[in-house]
């Protein structure tokens, strides 16, 4: 009783104050313990020295927001999504705590105000604000607990700015799915630069090609080599999901060199192509388009390839 009367009357005395005004209305609440929530919004390149000489930035409450966010978000899917199978819920989960949407989501919150920094901000790449999200997280779980953490994710993060159906038919990393989908079967995965030329407006392309255990499962382009390993990864799982010879092929390798047999679904639990149809998605098929015209001046027949070296 004692305790709430004298939360109440603090709060009475610093609700109308900053940082407490800004963070009410991102969170919802007043925090008790202000002084974590700084701590989230404080980059490496601002730490400051403690009485102790311990210096404090948001890097240990990133830690553990990130996990605090894995778990509640793993929960909320499973409880959304009653009949999808395992391999579903994981990508859908690994969507939502991917760094692009934190980041999206930490700056619609406004965190980019909040966020103390002295270092240049990257114009690609950079995750900042994102990672100051997941700091919050950590922030909220210990100064209010689970019970809070987990409304806050639920009903302010995922309720105002994520809708779950439609980002669980959004495009995945299909890089990173491909390698997880290898390691699981115990096949080596790698993926090797073919070639880099210009298109004709003078931009640089890529060409990648990714193998199983020797063997070619897909080539991509793009205009940098990460988008060139994700066309590829893209095709290679497009036909590890639908070509129902190369499922064989792919079973018959894995038999030969782990001894162990390909697992029911095995080949349906990997991600599906978007097929939503948004900003996004267009400016995506226009750089498609634009890549599909290059793709037509490569020295090889890609799809021909591959099928030649499946047999």
């Amino acid at each position: 009783m004692f305790t709430q009367l004298y939360k109440k009357i603090r709060l009475l005395k610093h609700k109308n104050k900053e940082p407490y005004s800004s963070l009410y209305k991102i969170l919802g609440f007043y925090p008790d313990n202000i002084h974590v929530y700084e701590q989230a919004f404080l980059h490496k390149s601002s730490s400051i020295e403690d009485g102790n000489g311990k210096w404090l930035n948001n890097e240990r409450l990133e830690f553990l927001g990130d996990a605090v966010l894995d778990a509640i978000v793993a929960d909320i899917v499973y409880k959304h999504f009653k009949n999808k199978r395992e391999g579903f819920l994981t990508n859908t989960r690994s969507k939502i705590v991917q760094r692009e949407t934190l980041n999206r989501v930490a700056i619609e919150l406004g965190l980019e105000k909040m966020v103390v920094y002295s270092a240049k901000l990257s114009s690609h790449n950079n995750h900042m604000y994102g990672n100051a999200l997941e700091a919050l997280i950590g922030a909220i779980y210990l100064d209010q607990g689970y019970r809070i953490c987990y409304r806050f994710i639920e009903t302010v993060m995922i309720g105002k700015y994520i809708d779950l159906d439609n980002i669980a038919r959004k495009e995945v990393n299909f890089k990173s799915s491909l390698i997880e989908w290898s390691q699981k079967n115990k096949l080596e995965i790698t993926f090797d630069l073919i070639e880099s030329f210009t298109d004709n407006d003078g931009n640089p392309v890529f060409q990648t090609g990714v193998t199983l255990s020797d063997t070619q499962i897909g080539v991509g382009i793009g205009y940098s080599k990460k988008e060139s390993q994700q066309n590829a990864a893209k095709m290679a799982i497009k036909k590890l999901r639908t070509d129902k010879e190369f499922q064989r092929f792919i079973s018959e390798l894995k038999k030969k060199q782990t001894g162990e047999n390909t697992a029911e679904h095995e080949f349906e639990d990997l991600p599906e192509e978007e097929t939503e149809d948004n900003t996004e998605d267009t400016t995506k098929k226009q750089v498609a388009t634009n890549t599909t015209a290059v793709v037509e001046n490569a020295p090889q027949c890609i799809e021909a390839t591959i099928n030649e070296e499946v047999r």
